[in-house]
């Protein structure tokens, strides 16, 4: 394994020298430096760590390491792709570290205790519960003081004691603390409680309610967007679109502040790169987004190339376009869903058809070259003629805005956690709408580029997936972390935990209980089923929608 290339790292930040008696804590992105530093939440974590001098920090990535010491008694992992679970087991067994918490339990009272958070942990952590101690819900600038503080008056004590006193902290999860019945052992889970009273029966997702959000702390050209500063504009989004994990389970809209913190950020750093990404769910919905527009407009940073994450159509403007143009972009990303504008209510996008095409037209008359559309099949209610209309919108754009490129990538619905959409399957005709969509859109020189279906369904899998996932998973590494090695792993499984069948494409009761039961997001289950009794009443395909 190579050293971390620090050579080439510009820090934004001063570390902190740690003190004689500091804890010793490796904080660990399962994937390369390259796309691990890229990250901004694991940026962020390391540098919040560094700046402690109560903790003696090392990085850890798949190819690269800071040397790790010999008295370890904090390993995290930041969790943000599902299926980089494999690359958390290979970094902990290479080290000589159980990958079961209750094995390192059994074996050593000196085990380094095993942490994550993330997107993914956040959203549903069962699947990966039996491989961590500790789980951080929510939004790390809440929980890690959290944690790190809560931990040191701990410290001394055996590992039972310190987890009982970590369960107590709001948004720290202690899995092995909470028992999951089940109606039979491959059958519906009966309920999930804490193992005594002194244990809450929940444990509350935590929220960062500063309007300072994050910009990055390290700049480097080995980064997988090289030499990148990135400025977190917005968290979270307004339009509560009924699938999207982003918008629930992070809420509440929240804007960083102009003046206060986003404008001296990337004052700071345009100082040390050209390169500059603003980030976020819904950037565009920033209410003084002209005025971020006008600064980065300014002639003295005419050679400054800026990237954005996907904007909402209605908000693409001539003035947008033109800032992005003379920036270095050549495209823009807006997510439309379907060209089906009931399948568009359905889903609570708040989209009109001639809104798709005043953005094309914006698109090309400030400058820029392509524009790039995001859609889904298999949404709940989902008939073909919502596939005909999606075909029949790109092909009008296509005629009405020439010279503009057009690419769909499409994805297959998948139901995640915490949403309206979480009690929905993924649908068995995605696939082939998929590639009825390919056909017809590329015999009209359209690019269409559709995700994997199947890698879909295992995505339904992990999303819905309870604790009996941990033995399917490390099955399924054995095997060879394929396609295949899950069909094997299952067939292995068969009567130990439910069929595929059931996690990915049966749609649950409303009532049955869930995996994340006693983990609580933002938003209350009833409020979810209001918003889902919402969406049915556009879901028939007699309803007629103008617009």
């Amino acid at each position: 394994m190579n050293a971390i290339p620090t050579q080439d790292e510009r820090l934004l930040f001063d570390p902190t020298a740690p003190d004689p008696d500091a804890i010793e804590l490796a904080f660990a992105f399962p994937n390369t430096y390259s796309v691990g530093i890229t990250s901004l939440g694991y940026q962020t974590v390391w540098a919040t760590f560094a700046a402690r001098s109560d903790l003696s920090v090392s990085r850890l990535f798949t190819d690269a390491s800071d040397p790790l010491p010999s008295d370890l008694e904090i390993l995290g992992f930041s969790l943000s792709w599902e299926l980089d679970y494999v690359n958390i087991l290979e970094m902990l067994e290479s080290r000589g570290i159980a990958v079961r918490a209750t094995d390192r339990l059994a074996a050593s009272r000196n085990a380094p205790l095993i942490f994550g958070g993330g997107p993914v942990l956040t959203a549903n952590p069962e699947p990966f519960a039996d491989f961590f101690d500790v789980i951080l819900m929510g939004d790390g600038e809440v929980s890690l003081p959290a944690f790190i503080d809560a931990y040191k008056e701990v410290r001394d004590a055996d590992r039972d004691a310190q987890l009982r006193h970590l369960a107590r902290v709001p948004g720290l999860y202690v899995p092995s603390l909470y028992k999951v019945r089940y109606e039979t052992p491959d059958g519906p889970i009966a309920a999930i409680e804490p193992v005594d009273a002194d244990i809450p029966a929940s444990v509350v997702k935590q929220t960062h309610k500063s309007n300072t959000l994050l910009a990055s702390s390290v700049v480097t050209e080995r980064a997988a967007w090289p030499d990148i500063f990135m400025v977190e504009v917005v968290r979270s989004c307004p339009e509560m679109c009924r699938f999207c994990l982003a918008s629930y389970l992070t809420l509440p809209f929240r804007v960083a502040d102009l003046e206060g913190s986003l404008l001296p950020a990337i004052e700071r750093g345009l100082e040390v790169t050209p390169r500059l990404g603003l980030l976020g769910a819904s950037i565009t919905q920033h209410p003084q987004f002209e005025t971020i527009l006008d600064y980065i407009g300014q002639p003295k940073y005419d050679d400054v190339r800026l990237s954005i994450a996907s904007v909402r159509t209605n908000t693409v403007t001539r003035k947008l376009a033109d800032v992005l143009s003379r920036r270095d972009t050549r495209s823009i990303t807006i997510a439309v869903e379907s060209g089906s504008a009931r399948l568009r209510k359905v889903v609570n996008k708040k989209l009109a058809t001639d809104e798709i095409a005043q953005a094309a037209e914006s698109a090309k008359a400030g400058g820029l070259k392509a524009l790039k559309l995001y859609g889904m099949v298999g949404i709940p209610g989902e008939v073909e003629e919502d596939v005909d209309a999606t075909v029949e919108m790109m092909r009008s754009l296509k005629k009405d805005v020439p010279g503009l490129r057009l690419t769909l990538g499409c994805s297959t619905f998948v139901p995640k956690s915490h949403t309206p959409f979480q009690w929905f399957g993924v649908s068995k005709k995605a696939d082939k709408r998929l590639k009825r969509l390919q056909k017809e859109l590329r015999s009209k020189g359209i690019e269409f580029r559709p995700e994997s279906y199947n890698w879909s369904v295992i995505q339904a899998l992990i999303s819905r997936g309870d604790r009996r996932l941990s033995h399917l998973l490390e099955k399924v590494r054995g095997y060879g972390d394929t396609l295949g090695s899950y069909k094997r792993a299952f067939k292995d499984m068969r009567g130990e935990i439910p069929p595929l069948e059931d996690y990915a494409f049966a749609e649950y009761d409303r009532d049955r209980v869930l995996p994340w039961q006693h983990l609580d997001g933002p938003v209350s289950v009833a409020v979810l089923k209001t918003h889902l009794a919402q969406s049915e009443e556009w879901m028939s395909p007699e309803v007629e929608v103008v617009g």
